[in-house]
This record gives structure tokens, C-alpha cells and sequence, in this order.
């Protein structure tokens, strides 16, 4: 028995890397899965399916049931489809791993039009827009007397959390999903949706060129295996985590952590109108509880 047997699943970009691991986990719970990608280079070019046909056949393989889809999930129309194809092929819909991403980086003086659009296009959109169509869907079931239990688990990153150079695109996006993230779950509770985000650090096409530890143990525990964390996904997506939602983990190796969001590292106050000098006199008492001192960065 498996934590999702019954169950009928969706991962976005789910032929290589984190969503694959995901795609495969998933199916080894229980849950039939629809594997979305595109086939597209890591800068978002292409159209090859292969990658995602590969991962039915292991699912299959493995005793459970998927098929492919390769709709471009930062389209309307591609999200609508994709929503619908797990509905018609499997009678249901109960998980949506938004998962699907491209790299443009540059620094932000270098950055072209295109490789801002395109970045927060697939990341923010592609994120949006199936989350949107399978909120119609279960708010429907919901309406109709039906219970529902959905789960939506999208994907951050540290980056959109904390910044890195090089990257505005990229984390401008991740932290719009953040954020999007705390505004479903507060939007989807009252019909049984829960809504989490993962920021993972694991190795894939889009890092393995970042960090040279990233490289594969020769033996050991692989902490950078992308399949460390397919699991907190499972978990998400099961029906153990319904009391959960609204919250974003950082997930490496055997590692979780659950944060906080955004809270305030320091205050000050009075009854009366600041003006810019005295703020300025004030700023070691704003920032008091900075051990470092009047931070220029945060980074976790």
C-alpha cells in the first residue's frame, strides 16, 4: 500500500531532473501520473517529448499508470489542456507539482528584454496558470457536495528567498511563487487544497554547472540526488499533510527545513513624524538585533 494509492497526479517538467524524481516517486506511492515537459533545452529552446515518454515507461514498468503531455504550461490554453488531459485520461485530478523552469542568467546590466519575459513567463506563469485551471476544477467538485482533497506543491528556491547575483529573473520569479503560494493557500483552504512550495538544492541540468561538489559521491549517501527531494513532495502531496499548507521548505540530502516567511529583524518607535536625519541617527537601534551589525545582504 502506498501513500497515494487512488490518487491522480500532475508534474510540470517532469522528464529530467527534480520533476522526474518527483514524477517516479510519485507513481511508486500509488498515484497515476500525468508527465508534463516540453522537451525544451535548459534556455528553453526545443520541442523534444522523448524525455517524458521515457518516464511513462518507467512508471509503467514500475506497476502503476501515466501518459504524456507536452503543452506549454506557461500558456493558457497549455495549462487548461493539461488540467483537463489528467481529468478525461484518469477521471480525476487530486496533485499538481508545478515544477517547470528555464535559466536565462545574467547580470542585471547585461540582461536582454527577452531573457526577463521569458524567465518569469515560464517560472511565474507556468506556475499560475495550471494552479489556476485546477482551482476551477476542484472549486467545481467542491460546489457539487463533493469532498475534495487536493494538494498544489510549487517550486521556489533559495534564490527567490534570499537573491543571488546573476539572477533577478530568476528570483524575482521564485519569490513571486512564494508569495503566490501563501495567496492560494489562503484562497483554496475553505475546498480542501492545501498549497506548499519547495526551495530544493539538488543536482540537476540547471545547477550541476553551479557548485563542483555538486558531483556524485563514489560512495555514501548522494546528498545532492534529486530523489532526496522527491520525497518531502510525496509527503506533501499525500493526505498526511492535510493540516499543512501555506508553508515553503528548503529541502538538501537528509534536510528540511520549514521557514518563516518574511518577519521583522528590528523597530523602532514613536508618536510622532520621523524625518530623514533622525531616521538615520536611529538606524543602529532599527537594526540592533543584527548581530553583524546593519546588514548590506541577508542570505540564509
Amino acid at each position: 500500500m502506498g501513500l497515494l494509492d487512488g490518487k491522480v497526479a500532475i508534474v510540470t517538467g517532469a522528464g529530467r531532473g527534480i520533476g522526474r524524481e518527483e514524477a517516479l516517486l510519485l507513481a511508486s506511492e500509488g498515484a497515476k501520473v500525468i508527465v508534463n515537459d516540453v522537451g525544451a533545452s535548459l534556455q528553453g529552446e526545443g520541442g523534444d517529448k522523448h524525455p517524458a515518454e521515457e518516464v511513462v515507461e518507467l512508471i509503467k514498468a514500475g506497476g502503476s499508470d501515466g501518459a504524456v503531455n507536452s503543452s506549454d504550461v506557461s500558456s493558457w490554453e497549455g495549462a487548461k489542456a493539461l488540467i483537463d488531459q489528467a481529468v478525461d485520461t484518469f477521471g480525476q485530478l487530486d496533485i499538481l507539482v508545478n515544477n517547470a523552469g528555464i535559466l536565462r542568467d545574467k547580470m542585471s546590466f547585461n540582461m536582454e528584454e527577452s531573457d526577463w519575459d521569458d524567465v518569469i513567463r515560464v517560472h511565474l506563469k507556468g506556475h499560475f496558470a495550471p494552479s489556476h485551471h485546477a482551482a476551477i476544477h476542484w472549486r467545481g467538485r467542491a460546489k457539487a457536495g463533493e469532498t475534495v482533497t487536493g494538494h498544489i506543491i510549487n517550486t521556489s528556491s533559495e534564490a527567490g528567498l534570499y537573491g543571488n547575483a546573476g539572477q533577478a529573473n530568476y528570483s524575482a520569479a521564485k519569490a513571486g511563487i512564494a508569495s503566490m503560494t501563501w495567496v492560494l493557500a489562503r484562497e483554496l483552504e475553505r475546498y480542501g487544497i492545501t498549497v506548499n512550495s519547495i526551495s530544493p538544492r539538488a543536482r540537476t541540468r540547471m545547477t550541476e554547472g553551479l557548485f563542483g561538489e555538486m558531483a556524485k559521491a563514489d560512495k555514501g549517501f548522494d546528498e545532492w540526488d534529486p530523489r532526496n527531494v522527491a520525497q518531502l513532495v510525496g509527503f506533501l502531496a499525500s493526505d498526511e499533510a492535510s493540516d499543512v499548507t501555506g508553508q515553503n521548505f528548503i529541502v538538501f540530502g537528509g534536510n528540511v527545513w520549514a521557514t518563516g516567511g518574511f518577519h521583522p529583524v528590528g523597530e523602532i518607535h514613536r508618536d510622532s513624524m520621523w524625518t530623514p536625519k533622525e531616521l538615520a541617527d536611529a538606524k543602529g537601534e532599527l537594526f540592533k538585533g543584527i548581530s553583524s551589525g546593519i546588514p548590506k545582504f541577508s542570505f540564509f
